[in-house]
C-alpha cells in the first residue's frame, strides 16, 4: 500500500516535517501550507457569524412580545408578519453565517496535509516555499505530489507460476520466500490468493503470497 501525500488546496508549503527514510504514524502532519489568508478569512467569518447572532437575539424578544399583543388585541396581524418576517431572515441570515465558518475552519484545514496510514517516507518531493497544488497545472512549476509513504506492514510477494504447476498452487499453501539481494536468508510465507488470469506471452498465472515473519530488510519492489 503506497500514497502520494498532497494537499486539498493550493498553496505555498512552509514546513516539511519528514524525510525519506523516517517513519510516519497515521494522522501526524507531514507537511503544512501557508494558512494567514485561510486563518484571516476564518476571523472574518466568525466576526460575521457574532454579528449574525446578534441581530437574530435582538428581534427574537421583539417577535415574541408582537405574539403577546396580537393575542391581547393590541396590534394588528399585518404588524406581526411584519415583525416574523423580520425574525426568520435574521436566523437564515445565522445560519448562513454558521455555515461561512464551517467552510473558513475546513479550508484552514485543509493547510494541514497528515498521513492517512502507519508508513515509511520513501519519497520526498516539495520542498519548503514550493507551491503545491491537488493536480498539476500546465504552463508553471507547480507541484501535485508532497511525499510519497510506503506501508511496510502491506508488503507482499507477487509470483509468476507457471501454468504446468499452477495446480499444486492453493491459497492458504505454504510457502518459502528467498530475495535476490539475500539469497539465503529463508522467509515463511503462504498463498494468499491466485489471481484468476494468465499471462498467455509467458504462460504463467499470477500468484499473491503473505509474507509471515517482518523483516527491515524486505523492502518495495525487491525482486524475490
Amino acid at each position: 500500500r503506497t500514497a502520494t501525500l498532497s494537499a486539498k488546496i493550493q498553496g505555498k508549503v512552509v514546513e516539511v516535517n519528514f524525510e525519506e527514510g523516517q517513519k510516519v504514524k497515521a494522522g501526524d502532519i507531514v507537511a503544512r501550507l501557508d494558512d494567514s489568508n485561510y486563518a484571516a478569512a476564518l476571523h472574518q467569518a466568525q466576526a460575521q457569524m457574532r454579528q449574525a447572532r446578534a441581530a437574530m437575539d435582538n428581534n427574537a424578544p421583539i417577535y415574541t412580545r408582537y405574539q403577546r399583543l396580537q393575542k391581547e388585541g393590541a396590534i394588528s396581524t399585518d404588524a406581526v408578519e411584519n415583525q416574523r418576517t423580520i425574525y426568520d431572515n435574521a436566523r437564515t441570515q445565522y445560519d448562513v453565517a454558521v455555515a461561512a465558518v464551517a467552510l473558513a475552519q475546513a479550508n484552514l484545514a485543509d493547510t494541514l496535509v497528515r498521513a492517512p496510514f502507519d508508513g515509511i517516507v520513501t519519497v520526498k518531493v516539495a520542498q519548503v516555499g514550493e507551491v503545491v497544488a491537488p493536480s498539476a497545472q500546465s504552463g508553471g512549476s507547480t507541484r501535485s505530489g508532497i511525499m510519497t509513504i510506503v506501508d511496510m506492514n502491506s508488503l507482499e510477494v507477487q509470483v509468476d507460476v507457471s501454468e504446468n504447476y499452477i495446480e499444486r498452487v492453493e491459497a492458504g499453501g505454504a510457502a518459502t520466500i528467498h530475495l535476490d539481494a539475500y539469497p539465503e536468508l529463508e522467509i515463511p510465507g503462504s498463498v494468499i490468493a491466485i489471481i484468476p488470469t494468465a499471462d498467455q506471452s509467458k504462460g504463467t498465472v499470477a500468484v499473491r503470497v503473505a509474507i509471515k515473519t517482518k523483516d527491515s530488510r524486505i523492502l518495495p519492489q525487491m525482486a524475490a
